[in-house]
C-alpha cells in the first residue's frame, strides 16, 4: 500500500532513539569536561596552557564517542521500533483482510497483555461480531428472500389456474388470493417493524411495562378462549422508558407465541412483570411440548418456528421473536429463552428501571369461556404463586 510522502513512524522512533542517545551522550561529555577543567591548578597562564592541552586531547575522543552514540543509536533505535511495531503491523494486516471482506481471521496476539494486545483483543472481538452479524444478515435475506417468493408464487399459480379455467368459481379464488395477499403484508409489516426495531428509530418515553402487558393478553383473550388456554396474568407496576408502541408489539408477540405454541387443550400461559433494583422484567411462560436448550437457542433466527417451520391460521410470519429481540436490544435490555422442565418456554424480557416507581401486585385469571367473553373479567386480588414447572 503506498503511503503519503513523509516519514514513517519507523524511521521517526528511530530518530527520535538516536537524537535522544546523543543528546544524553553530548550532556555526559559537557560534564566530565567540567570535571576536568576544575581539577586544573589555578593561575591564570598555567591554566589556559592546561586547558588547551586538556581540550587538545579530550576533543577527539568525545568526538568518537558522539559518532559512536549516532551510529548505536541509528542501529538500534530502528530494530527497537521494528520490535515495538510489529504487532501494530499484524493489527494492520488484518484490517486490510477485513476490508477487502475476509471477516474470519484473527490477529491473536501472543505476548504479555499490553496496550497493543488489549487492542488486538479488541479488534478480534469486533470480528467476530461483524462476522456473526453479517452471517444473520444473510441467513435474513435468503429467508426473507424466500418467504416474499411464495406468496408471489402462489399468487401466480392461482391466476394461472383461472385463465386457463374461465369457468372456475371466482369466489373461491378471491378468498384464496386475500389470503395469500394477507399474509404477504404481514410480512412486509414485519419486516418494516424489524428495520425500525434494529435502527432505533422511535421517540421514548415513560411508561408502565405492566399495564402494556395487561393491555396485550386483553387483545389476545378471544385467541386463548379458541384454543382453550387459561392466561394468569400478575406482577408490579414496572415504571421504564421506550416505545408504547414497540414494547406493545414485543409482548403480544410474547403472548401470541405463548398460545399458539401450546398445549393441544387445557394449556396455560403465565405474564408476570416484576421490580428489581435496576431493571424491569416481564415474564411469559407457557405450557407445552418438551424443547432442547439447542432448539430453544435458534428460536430469536428469523423465520424459525420451533421443531419445523409448520403453517396454520395463527403460525405467523416466522419473525415474532426475532422482533422480540430486536424491540428489547434496541431498549437497551437483554432478551433469555429457557425451555420449562415440564414444557413449554420461560422468556424473560429485562428492560432498563426509572428512578422511582410503587410496588402493586395484582394477579388475573382469565379461563378458556365456551362463549362469548364477559365484560369483565374475573379478577382476583393476591399475589399469584410462581406458575409450576
Amino acid at each position: 500500500m503506498d503511503r503519503a510522502p513523509g516519514l514513517s513512524v519507523r524511521l521517526k522512533l528511530t530518530l527520535s532513539y538516536a537524537g535522544f542517545l546523543m543528546l544524553a551522550g553530548a550532556l555526559l561529555i559537557a560534564a566530565v569536561w567540567v570535571f576536568l577543567v576544575r581539577q586544573i591548578h589555578p593561575g591564570v597562564i598555567f591554566l589556559e596552557t592546561n586547558r588547551h592541552a586538556l581540550l587538545r586531547d579530550f576533543a577527539p575522543d568525545a568526538a568518537i564517542v558522539l559518532a559512536f552514540l549516532l551510529v548505536f543509536g541509528l542501529l538500534g533505535g530502528w530494530l527497537l521500533a521494528g520490535r515495538m511495531l510489529a504487532p501494530l503491523t499484524r493489527i494492520t494486516d488484518a484490517t486490510r483482510m477485513a476490508a477487502t471482506g475476509s471477516l474470519a481471521h484473527r490477529i491473536r496476539l501472543p505476548g504479555r497483555s499490553d496496550e497493543f494486545r488489549e487492542l488486538a483483543d479488541a479488534f478480534d472481538t469486533m470480528l467476530a461480531r461483524l462476522e456473526a452479524h453479517v452471517a444473520g444478515q444473510q441467513r435474513f435475506a435468503a429467508n426473507a428472500s424466500h418467504e416474499l417468493r411464495t406468496p408471489l408464487a402462489i399468487t401466480q399459480t392461482l391466476l394461472d389456474v383461472a385463465r386457463n379455467d374461465p369457468h372456475r368459481d371466482s369466489g373461491e379464488l378471491d378468498e384464496r388470493l386475500r389470503a395469500v395477499n394477507a399474509r404477504a403484508i404481514d410480512l412486509t409489516e414485519a419486516l418494516l417493524l424489524l428495520s425500525r426495531a434494529d435502527q432505533r428509530s422511535f421517540t421514548r418515553e415513560h411508561i408502565d411495562l405492566s399495564l402494556i402487558a395487561e393491555e396485550a393478553t386483553e387483545t389476545l383473550l378471544p385467541l386463548a378462549e379458541k384454543r382453550g388456554i387459561i392466561i394468569e396474568t400478575s406482577g408490579d407496576m414496572t415504571p421504564t422508558i421506550g416505545s408504547e408502541a414497540l414494547l406493545l408489539q414485543m409482548t403480544t408477540n410474547l403472548v401470541h407465541n405463548a398460545i399458539v405454541h401450546n398445549l393441544p387443550e387445557h394449556g396455560t400461559v403465565w405474564v408476570t412483570t416484576s421490580v428489581h433494583p435496576r431493571t424491569m422484567v416481564l415474564t411469559v411462560e407457557n405450557t407445552g411440548e418438551k424443547l432442547s436448550p439447542q432448539l430453544v437457542s435458534t428460536l430469536t433466527e428469523p423465520f424459525q418456528r420451533g421443531t419445523e417451520r409448520i403453517r396454520n391460521d395463527h403460525a405467523g410470519v416466522g419473525l415474532g421473536l426475532a422482533i422480540v429481540k430486536s424491540i428489547t436490544q434496541a431498549h437497551d435490555g437483554t432478551l433469555t429463552i429457557t425451555p420449562r422442565t415440564g414444557g413449554g418456554l420461560r422468556v424473560t424480557v429485562q428492560l432498563p428501571a426509572t428512578p422511582t416507581h410503587t410496588g402493586r401486585v395484582t394477579r388475573r385469571s382469565w379461563p378458556a369461556w365456551t362463549g362469548n367473553a364477559p365484560a369483565s373479567w374475573p379478577t382476583v386480588a393476591q399475589a399469584g404463586p410462581a406458575p409450576p414447572e
